[in-house]
């Protein structure tokens, strides 16, 4: 049997850890891998009180970034031998009901990404209209430059064989290293495809903090970060 692992980056997230593990639980019986990226509420303590037979916790002392955790997390999972991962996130916004269709279909694929957006699922919320357009623009730029079909750059519900993961360069640190997958997922030819998930917004005061709660400073980040990349990698 392949060798799988689901990824889940943690911040301040102490409510619904022990809920999304166990829901795990119930559908998913190998590795599970958890990097707390410096919370400051008592999920370092949490994660240690769940860690056990097959399920793992890394701490970073100091918070580094959402795509920092990620490639904590990516380096773990390459020098651990493992065939494939599931990465989503720990906020409530994935369910984990997903993750048996999700690794079965990567076995056909180098990446499976989740799109919120692809098909209406019966109980989906509404993006918050910032989001909601942010996430149109930079799925329509990546789109261009790449020659995908994609319907959502930002969904972290995603599934990689790691084989082809690894070979890619990674390096963004913050919000925009998805942006900077989808450029690097076109320049080493990795195939991928869609799956629907849920679209799930239960918390209205979800933050990206500091400059990046103003959605123009946001869109300008992330465009600045695609050029970067594409400039990089001559597409």
């Amino acid at each position: 049997m392949p060798k799988k692992v689901v990824l889940i980056p943690v911040y301040n997230e102490e409510t619904h850890l022990e809920g999304l593990l166990t829901r795990l639980r119930e559908l998913y019986d190998e590795d599970v891998l958890f990097v707390d990226d410096g919370s400051l509420d008592s999920s370092p303590q949490v994660l240690k009180r769940l860690e056990g037979a097959r399920t793992f916790a890394i701490m970073q002392p100091q918070n580094q970034g959402y795509g920092a955790t990620l490639l904590r997390g990516f380096r773990e999972v390459v020098a651990r031998g493992y065939e494939f991962v599931i990465t989503m996130d720990s906020d409530g916004q994935h369910r984990p009901d997903w993750i048996p269709q999700f690794f079965e279909e990567v076995e056909k694929w180098d990446v499976v990404s989740g799109s919120r957006y692809r098909t209406e699922i019966d109980g989906n919320g509404d993006a918050p209209p910032d989001r909601r357009a942010i996430n149109t623009t930079i799925t329509e730029i990546i789109n261009r430059i790449t020659g995908f079909s994609i319907t959502d750059a930002f969904c972290g519900f995603k599934a990689y064989r790691v084989s082809a993961l690894a070979r890619l360069q990674l390096s963004d640190t913050g919000y925009a290293m998805p942006l900077q997958f989808w450029i690097q997922a076109k320049h080493f030819e990795l195939s991928l495809t869609e799956l629907p998930v849920s679209r799930i917004y239960d918390d209205p005061n979800r933050r990206f903090g500091g400059d990046l709660d103003d959605p123009t400073v946001r869109l300008r980040y992330y465009m600045e970060r695609i050029q970067t990349e594409r400039d990089r990698w001559s597409l």
